[in-house]
């Protein structure tokens, strides 16, 4: 008989009193494939782009990846549809019914950067473009966009919310650059993050209200397929 995930979205509603198990929860985080916009040099946001041909491939292989080890109790991934269809390519090899979707673990909304190419994010949108590599963390992006510290506590309390229920199991969360970056800096408290590469996989444990990160960006599965060697990086302009 095959393995099934849990459906997790049946069985735990977001925000709910969860009791803590003494068991350390493992959390696999992967940033979704290449997409078109990615290859072009344009913003997303939590504009859809579609994964392109590389990114199907990096799903592919990841997927394998995470195959062959531990299988996970359930898979949960952000709503939009680059980072669904990564996790459901996942899903496949690692015989998961289902993927839960989080809207909580979408990309940043960086307001009037949407659409945009990186590019021409200064002259175009100087605000927008300022506030998005600012320090101040409570700096909204104009343009409906959310600030840094808007990011970390939807993004952390969502990780959270997931770690509590999973006590002493082994999960699989598909997100975004910006997401994983804010997770970094939530949890070592660092002034930078990096890159944050398409496809990579990010292990972190969670024990005692506490996080521990067990490797960051790790792309060794991809050495076949291929990957944009400027990944996310929201500490350097471009």
């Amino acid at each position: 008989m095959g393995h099934e995930c849990i459906d997790a979205s049946k069985e735990f509603k977001w925000g709910e009193d969860v009791n803590v198990k003494s068991e350390v929860t493992e959390i696999v985080l992967v940033r979704h494939g290449e997409t078109t916009w990615n290859a072009a040099g344009r913003i997303q946001g939590q504009i859809e782009s579609d994964l392109n041909e590389i990114g199907q491939k990096q799903a592919v292989a990841i997927a394998e990846r995470l195959g062959k080890e531990e299988r996970p109790i359930a898979i949960y991934s952000s709503d939009l549809k680059r980072a669904k269809d990564t996790a459901l390519k996942i899903a496949e090899t690692c015989f998961c019914s289902k993927v839960t979707e989080v809207p909580e673990l979408k990309e940043r909304h960086v307001g009037s950067l949407q659409g945009l190419y990186w590019k021409e994010g200064a002259e175009k949108e100087p605000e927008a473009y300022s506030a998005f590599f600012s320090s101040q963390n409570d700096l909204k992006i104009p343009g409906g966009g959310e600030s840094f510290d808007q990011l970390c506590e939807r993004s952390m309390n969502a990780l959270v919310q997931i770690a509590k229920k999973h006590k002493g199991e082994r999960v699989i969360v598909v997100t975004h650059g910006g997401v994983l970056r804010a997770i970094y800096m939530s949890i070592t408290q660092a002034s930078s993050a990096g890159k944050l590469l398409n496809a990579s996989v990010n292990v972190v444990r969670f024990s005692d209200e506490k996080w521990i990160i067990d490797s960051w960006s790790d792309v060794s599965h991809l050495s076949s397929v291929g990957f944009l060697q400027r990944g996310f990086d929201g500490d350097a302009k471009p």
